[in-house]
């Protein structure tokens, strides 16, 4: 049972957070508008109306926004990750179908052009800036379900690494409750590891040995290109790792003060996506 008429859209609806804001909106009985640029494949929980759409092309977000009165969003574009620069049209969109309050998921440090027009457009609005993702570490999945060996410069860079499902915990609480608008928070896990400790926490809890390989700076920039990463992309992974933003080494309170519950640790994140890693 739903608790109002009220339609909650959700972009991204297929990413890691996307999807897991869909699930725990739906699971606390909200209506959920789910886009995304596929609905037939989009495999999305049983419950939430899928629709098609892409925030980088504002025509296609007519439909999506109608009867809407809450939306999550992301300010970049999901096939190449550049920042959306459509931010005063999906506003503009979103206010005349009369959405009222809005998440915004960051994908840098700076401002998008999406948040600028969310600031300037008359909504509630409450940015979201998570620290690496978790889910980061499944680039690490081949090697250690084929090697048992994780490949990994910069032994001493620490990074609070926040769950996806608490990013999402947050928007949800943002998009359902009071006491969030005009609040940027900065989101990270409960604990800020090195690649070593990483390592170690994925062989503990696969329960077999995981080895850490120290590259230099010269070899993994050579394995971000080899991978197809731009120079920029390069740029911005080497800044993460030589000069993070004060939060992304840092343990941040934001997830538990706003959802009421401690972040998940990497080793349940682990535990979740065992099966990625192997046997």
């Amino acid at each position: 049972m739903t608790h109002d008429s009220k339609i909650i859209l959700v972009a991204g609806a297929t990413g890691n957070v996307g999807r897991s804001l869909v699930e725990q909106l739906l699971a606390a009985g909200h209506r959920v508008r789910a886009l995304t640029r596929d609905p037939v494949r989009a495999d999305l929980p049983a419950g939430a109306e899928a629709v098609a759409g892409n925030l980088a092309d504002a025509s296609s977000l007519a439909a999506a926004f109608t009867g809407a009165s809450a939306a999550h969003l992301i300010s970049f574009d999901g096939e190449d990750y550049a920042p959306l620069t459509n931010g005063e049209e999906i506003v503009d969109l979103a206010s005349r179908a009369g959405v009222r309050r809005v998440t915004v998921l960051k994908g840098d440090v700076a401002k998008s052009p999406l948040e600028h027009a969310v600031e300037a457009g008359g909504l509630e609005w409450t940015h979201l800036a998570p620290v690496e993702f978790m889910s980061n570490a499944l680039e690490w999945a081949e090697s250690v379900r084929t090697e048992g060996v994780v490949r990994e410069a910069f032994p001493e860079a620490r990074s609070a690494m926040i769950h996806e499902a608490d990013i999402a915990a947050v928007a949800a609480a943002a998009l359902t409750g009071d006491g969030h608008a005009g609040r940027e928070y900065w989101l990270t896990g409960p604990e800020a590891l090195t690649p070593p400790e990483k390592v170690r926490t994925i062989g503990e809890v696969l329960g077999r040995e995981v080895r850490y390989v120290e590259l230099t700076q010269d070899e993994i920039v050579a394995q971000w290109r080899e991978a197809g990463y731009s120079g920029e992309d390069v740029e911005f992974f080497l800044k993460m790792r030589t000069d993070p933003p004060i939060a992304g080494d840092s343990v941040l309170p934001t997830v538990e003060q706003v959802t009421g519950r401690p972040a998940r640790t990497f080793a349940q994140w682990v535990r979740e996506n065992a099966a990625a890693f192997g046997p």
